[in-house]
């Protein structure tokens, strides 16, 4: 990263504060410095921040739009005591520098501060930290905020009216599953007008969601995700949320409860339709309860917008990067060094691409009833008309709102 591309990322009175262009500051004001760590990641719109310790300094990244910035680092000497000040703050044990941890920041008004997910892990140099910035303006987000593409967005609203079944919400870490995951409870809440009845199950929970009992799984009584399932039968829920399918027992429990007659809204972490279905044929599920129970898969990615002010137009014969095999006769790519509106990244916010597919009783739901592999259902997806998140990324990159390289960068070099 260029010099010039560092400090857009960072304020002058930041660098200041800890130390980037002060090294030989002798008192550091600690407090101050992790103030001005959470201050400038918010103002920023960083969903992360990471300290990552090293030999010669805590090393500061912040995560904008998906991608991780490296912005400078803290002198060795105040490493620890940062990381140190950041576990007081959230509660942690100081003096267990071994083991990792996790905790939560509070939100704080007097700071203009949103609440603050910290974890810490033990590395070779000292305690790594990662911070997760909640977004309280998102979490509040509808059904018609998140940016679903029309034709998903409709889809998915009509699903929230299903009485039972399961609708998984399915892409990689950092795909806005959770936000999408809200944005349906609150459309159920509000649509029914608090007349059904909504219980999630999470670990942790991000939000507090109005008309929503929110359930923490909690290891230390030693219940996981299935056994909570089961118990949460019995109160009678309409909706059950739950958080990550993450194993066969908590899948299981799952579909028991969509096949008694509940609306069963869940993640799970894969890159498209096709494998959520092949995960969740290898967790051994029966295929007549996935045939029977599974009612909807929503896929989804989120590409970088590029920064209307300083995008480039290229063409396929004058493009450095060569022939993507889209068929795009014309792109915009980001600008080289972008400019101030973007804070010379090229790219400014981010829009999403999604994938709706109903298994149902058709070529897809009749070829997972008898076990066909992963290129088959891919095959048959495609035909059903389903259209694809590469196809949506493409239709965006036509459009000028992403670029080729950044679908490359989200999609990997093999989807094209």
């Amino acid at each position: 990263m260029t010099d010039t591309h560092q400090e857009s990322l960072l304020s002058s009175r930041f660098q200041d504060q800890i130390g980037i262009r002060c090294v030989g500051k002798t008192a550091p004001d600690v407090p101050s410095i992790v103030d001005a760590i959470l201050a400038e990641a918010f103002a920023l719109g960083a969903s992360d921040a990471h300290l990552t310790p090293s030999a010669n300094g805590l090393l500061v990244s912040w995560r904008i739009d998906g991608v991780l910035h490296p912005v400078g680092s803290i002198p060795q000497p105040v490493s620890a005591p940062v990381v140190a000040r950041l576990k007081v703050l959230s509660g942690l044990l100081t003096y267990r520098l071994d083991v990792p941890q996790e905790g939560r920041i509070p939100a704080s008004l007097e700071m203009n501060r949103r609440e603050v997910r910290i974890s810490t892990f033990p590395t070779l140099h000292g305690e790594r930290a990662a911070l997760r910035f909640l977004e309280a303006t998102r979490s509040r987000e509808s059904l018609a905020q998140i940016g679903l593409p029309e034709a998903v967005f409709q889809s998915v609203k009509r699903a929230m009216e299903w009485t039972s079944g399961m609708v998984v919400i399915t892409g990689p870490a950092g795909s806005g599953k959770t936000t999408t995951l809200y944005a349906c409870l609150r459309e159920i809440v509000n649509a029914s007008e608090h007349a059904r009845s909504v219980v999630t199950l999470e670990d942790p929970i991000e939000s507090a969601l109005e008309g929503v009992a929110q359930t923490a799984l909690d290891p230390r009584a030693g219940l996981g995700l299935a056994e909570l399932v089961k118990a949460v039968l019995r109160q009678d829920p309409d909706v059950i949320a739950v958080g990550e399918i993450r194993d066969r027992p908590t899948a299981e429990s799952a579909f028991q409860a969509t096949l008694t007659g509940h609306l069963v809204l869940t993640t799970t972490h894969a890159g498209d339709s096709v494998e959520v279905l092949t995960r969740l044929t290898d967790m051994r599920i029966a295929p007549y309860i996935l045939r029977s129970g599974l009612r909807a898969i929503l896929a989804q990615r989120l590409l970088r917008k590029l920064c209307c002010h300083c995008r480039v137009k290229v063409d396929q014969n004058s493009s450095p990067v060569g022939d993507f095999g889209t068929g795009l006769d014309q792109w915009f790519e980001a600008a080289s060094g972008g400019c101030s509106a973007c804070r010379h990244t090229g790219y400014d916010g981010r829009v999403m691409v999604a994938e709706w597919l109903e298994p149902g009783d058709n070529a897809v739901g009749r070829a997972l009833a008898s076990r066909r592999d992963a290129r088959v259902l891919r095959r048959l997806v495609e035909k059903s008309g389903v259209q694809t998140l590469m196809q949506q990324a493409l239709e965006r990159a036509r459009s000028g709102e992403t670029s080729p390289l950044e679908i490359r960068r989200v999609f990997g070099s093999g989807r094209f």
